[in-house]
């Protein structure tokens, strides 16, 4: 089973071309992960600091495994200092 994420992220206005950057680094090593079937990244005409990422993995088993990647947790580490509201979740 095929899994579909759209994420949508708002950075913090002093902090969008650091955000941007950051995020459009994100596909380029996604998409070497064997689980990987599709990875983009948006930047909104009508607002700048908001970002679109779809993404596409064949198993809820590979996204994990992307979640544990060393470049993914670097960048959890940093970014809910970036972003506008961020999102609290937590794993069980």
């Amino acid at each position: 089973m095929n899994i579909y994420l759209t994420v949508i992220v708002k950075a913090k206005p002093e902090h969008q071309q650091e955000v941007k950057n950051l995020l459009y680094k994100l596909p380029e090593l996604s998409k070497k992960e064997d689980a990987c079937i599709g990875y983009d990244v948006h930047q909104s005409i009508e607002d700048k600091n908001i970002f679109i990422l779809n993404e596409k993995w064949e198993s809820l088993d590979g996204l994990s495994l992307h979640n544990e990647q060393s470049y993914s947790k670097e960048f959890f580490a940093i970014f809910h200092k970036l972003q506008e509201n961020p999102i609290s979740y937590r794993s069980k």
